[in-house]
């Protein structure tokens, strides 16, 4: 087994190294996705318009869910596969960028779950705006040589062109629209968010047809019965639920959650919005009343983990919930930009501590990556790089508590490494040499980090294996740095078996 980057800054990708092979993967020409582009801002507002007059995902995933039975889908959306007693299955999280960080992935993915029977995709399949022609070089280009199914559940992302490329790549719909609804009445909030609304556009058939064949081969097809699923492998059911733009789920789906929850069989969640995350509880809303966390944590619904996209890294969180373990997990590291880690203060949330908290990257690498990203953007890098040494020995000094990794005696924190991590949002107790906070969370990742210069390796993305028996689920987290050792023997950041008795 290859080092990780909890044994060395060589297992995390830093320092010298062979390039990976998957940019031979890529396109000859990838356009590179930013967020300053007023023409991606304006074509993505539908999230902004669903939170100012209303969110209309509800009724829209409703429609587009009894459009798919009345075409014969069974109405208890549950898939059936037929697995041996022992098996194993891949989830990864917000895939679909289509550059060098989604890319980077793909060898590791191809290695690690090449004897497996199925992966999921945990939201956010296709980026900026789920377009219907962007499936080919975000979905199956990357996954051509992966051989078994792939379902998915859907982000907000997906969401931003109503759902309808999602429905006819995964679903089998034949067209990307519904039928339009009822004007609503003049100069009602409705009647705004209808005029300013992001339709769907049309999609080229032809390069739709051609994507398709690259996943043509009989063992890698699969149609699930909606945005939301069950399905039985073995002694598990797995759960999809879609969480639509702003990280609820409607009264229908509700309904059906707890419906589809029921029974002995050990269950894992898989949501577009995790339920623990940056070392915060988020329930998850149910319109009409009560939320998905209270079903998961119902002890006669036998949930032993909750696996969640949205943000772009590893975390888990093993909640004691009347006294049995649930695993809280975020893998939305699979391709898009790297949302930091190094932000989250000392975790003490749902009775989970710093010492039973696991992260990917570790906040120091976090740091080192996201200092290099601002002195290249600032034109500051004497300032603000830090080597992942001095990094790693602010952020423990920070959190007061013994690093992931051993910083090296040569790293000596200063008063400039101190500062660069206050500047950098680094967790932990304030330092009062800077009351300034410049931004790094989701402000900056959204519109600097895609396209800059240091997107190169390490790239710090990761993946899901779970390897599934009648006793237990064994979860791993397996990296994807780019580098060429990472390919080859992608390393384990994070394990945990996870008894099903």
């Amino acid at each position: 087994m290859s080092e990780s980057s909890r044994d060395t800054a060589q297992g995390a990708g830093w320092g010298p190294a062979e390039p990976g092979v998957y940019r031979q993967l890529m396109p000859d020409h990838v356009e590179k996705l930013s967020w300053l582009n007023p023409r991606i801002l304006w074509a993505a507002r539908n999230g902004v318009l669903a939170s100012w007059f209303g969110d209309p995902t509800g009724r829209t995933r409703s429609r587009w869910v009894a459009r798919r039975v009345a075409a014969g889908t069974a109405a208890d959306k549950v898939v059936r596969r037929d697995v041996p007693e022992r098996f194993s299955f891949m989830v990864i999280g917000d895939t679909g960028e289509g550059d060098a960080s989604q890319y980077a992935v793909v060898p590791g993915f191809l290695k690690a779950g090449a004897d497996t029977e199925f992966a999921v995709i945990a939201s956010d399949v296709i980026y900026p705006v789920g377009a219907t022609d962007d499936y080919g070089t975000k979905f199956f280009r990357p996954y051509q040589d992966y051989p078994a199914p792939i379902y998915a559940i859907p982000g907000n992302h997906d969401w931003y062109e109503d759902l309808g490329a999602f429905m006819r790549v995964f679903c089998g719909e034949a067209t990307s629209a519904l039928d339009a609804e009822s004007r609503p009445r003049p100069l009602s909030r409705a009647w705004w968010r209808t005029l300013l609304w992001h339709r769907p556009r049309p999609a080229d058939e032809e390069l739709l047809a051609a994507a398709r064949e690259l996943r043509g081969a009989p063992g890698q097809q699969a149609l699930q019965p909606g945005p939301y699923w069950a399905l039985d492998a073995g002694p598990v059911r797995i759960i999809g639920i879609d969480t639509g733009l702003l990280g609820t789920i409607d009264a229908e789906q509700g309904a059906w959650l707890r419906e589809a929850s029921r029974g002995p069989k050990p269950k894992i969640l898989v949501t577009g919005s995790p339920l623990y995350v940056d070392g915060e509880h988020h329930p998850c809303a149910i319109e009409g009343g009560g939320t998905v966390d209270e079903i998961v944590r119902d002890p006669d619904h036998h949930y032993v983990a909750a696996i969640g996209g949205d943000i772009h890294n590893y975390q888990r969180y093993p909640v004691d919930v009347d006294g049995r373990t649930v695993q809280y997990v975020v893998a939305g590291g699979g391709g898009a930009f790297m949302h930091a880690t190094h932000t989250i203060p000392v975790v003490s949330v749902g009775g989970v501590t710093e010492r039973d908290f696991r992260c990917y990257p570790l906040r120091g690498d976090s740091l080192a990556f996201y200092s290099r990203l601002y002195g290249h953007r600032l034109r500051l890098r004497r300032f603000f790089t830090l080597t992942e040494a001095e990094a790693t020995a602010v952020v423990a000094e920070r959190l007061g508590t013994e690093p992931g990794r051993a910083p090296g005696p040569d790293a000596r924190v200063t008063r400039r490494t101190r500062l660069v991590a206050t500047l950098l949002g680094a967790g932990g107790r304030p330092d009062r040499t800077s009351r300034v906070r410049l931004p790094v969370r989701k402000i900056y990742t959204r519109l600097f980090s895609p396209g800059s210069a240091t997107y190169s390796p390490p790239f710090f993305k990761c993946f899901l294996r779970l390897d599934v028996s009648p006793e237990a689920v064994r979860l791993r987290c397996l990296a994807a740095t780019g580098n060429r050792a990472q390919e080859l023997d992608p390393p384990v950041e994070d394990e945990v078996v996870i008894p099903l008795g």
